[in-house]
């Protein structure tokens, strides 16, 4: 995926010198730190995979009359 990202230029000078001295891209370096955000946030709240997901299936004796809204939903489902 491709982005735009302001950072300023004091920052990306920094940055461009980093990789320099690391043999390096600026890209590189900014993958780096979003992969290590992402690792401690990861211990918070990552979603654990099961390897299967089933969507819920509300079935209705009059197909077409159920309407759902973003809370009515929960009176047919339990979520966590």
């Amino acid at each position: 995926m491709r982005i735009t990202l302001d950072i300023p230029d004091e920052t990306y000078a920094r940055l461009e010198a980093l990789a320099k001295q690391e043999g390096t891209t600026v890209q590189a370096i900014i993958l780096r730190g979003i992969d290590a955000v992402l690792q401690e946030e990861g211990r918070h709240f990552a979603p654990k995979r099961s390897g299967r997901f089933e969507i819920p299936l509300i079935r209705s004796t009059r197909p077409g009359t159920l309407k759902l809204g973003e809370e009515g939903v929960y009176e047919y489902i339990d979520f966590p």
